[in-house]
């Protein structure tokens, strides 16, 4: 998947692509979980190598990924099994298909592309649309309930925290100000108010973190993987391997810590990455989303 930066994602491509498939080292018959199937990228590569005789089982909590993978995949058969979910559920929706044990997981954090293209998302600052930003449209929440509705200093909480952004406070003011006026309910408008109450520019687009922020918050996704690695680990068979891709310092540091508990308090992981794998220059050159992604990988004991 991935995060939004300074180019436009214009096909969806996965992101290191052959790592995955060597810390994973899918077999034929082996029952894979791909966590964030998004559209089913990893997915496809995954499916030919556990065939014959396989199972992937695909959870996103995008519906229209969902439908996307579905005609992906469809290729495979009843070797795949896709499901709209949060990930945070993965152990009921394991179990609730009679599966007990996994032979490997990944978790491919972050938005995908699909997401960021459509405007009608929300999660671009790129292009006009509503503020939106939902994972899940089922959910009620949107990005714009959150910035008209919050306090100033939870805005100012929220964008911190979660975007490491150090101007927050100017932004979450510069907010609370201009929503007086009229409501904000478009993501142009938002990227314009960050972009006035910022003193310069930097390297990145001056919404970028905070456009992270208000996503990761309105979706809950630091929460959700800090309950599924744990969940997932658990359920992985002994030799069983986990991937997880990340996409900023929040996710992977989560990620690390939870391989590290595993690793030396439970005694029941090993840890195949020391540091985290970053991809190399000529897949930044093709996939410039990939340019901020870490891969940690891990095999159960």
């Amino acid at each position: 998947m991935g995060a939004e930066g300074n180019n436009l994602i214009v096909t969806h491509i996965p992101v290191m692509p052959q790592e995955v498939d060597h810390f994973l080292n899918c077999r034929p018959g082996q029952i894979i979980l791909d966590c964030t199937v998004g559209e089913g990228g990893h997915a496809s590569r995954l499916a030919e190598k556990i065939s014959p005789g396989g199972t992937l089982i695909g959870i996103d909590r995008d519906g229209e990924a969902i439908e996307v993978a579905r005609r992906q995949l469809n290729r495979f058969g009843e070797s795949i099994k896709l499901e709209q979910s949060n990930f945070r559920d993965l152990r009921e929706v394991i179990q609730s298909r009679g599966i007990e044990k996994l032979d490997g997981i990944l978790f491919d954090l972050g938005v995908n592309s699909s997401q960021l293209q459509d405007p009608g998302r929300g999660f671009s600052f790129r292009a006009d649309g509503p503020l939106d930003m939902r994972m899940d449209n089922r959910e009620e929440s949107q990005a714009s309930d959150l910035v008209n509705r919050l306090g100033r200093k939870e805005l100012e909480w929220i964008i911190r925290e979660y975007g490491e952004e150090r101007f927050a406070g100017r932004i979450s003011r510069r907010i609370v100000e201009e929503r007086a006026s009229r409501p904000i309910l478009s993501t142009t408008r938002l990227a314009q108010i960050v972009t006035d109450a910022l003193p310069g520019r930097g390297k990145i687009h001056p919404a970028t973190r905070t456009f992270q922020a208000i996503r990761i918050y309105l979706n809950g996704e630091l929460d959700a993987l800090e309950q599924a690695l744990p969940e997932a680990i658990s359920m992985l068979k002994s030799g069983g391997r986990i991937c997880v891709i990340s996409f900023h310092s929040l996710e992977d540091r989560i990620v690390k810590f939870e391989f590290r508990r595993w690793d030396r308090q439970e005694g029941m992981l090993r840890i195949l990455t020391r540091k985290p794998v970053r991809p190399g220059i000529e897949e930044v050159r093709r996939n410039p989303r990939s340019r901020s992604a870490k891969l940690r990988a891990a095999e159960k004991l």
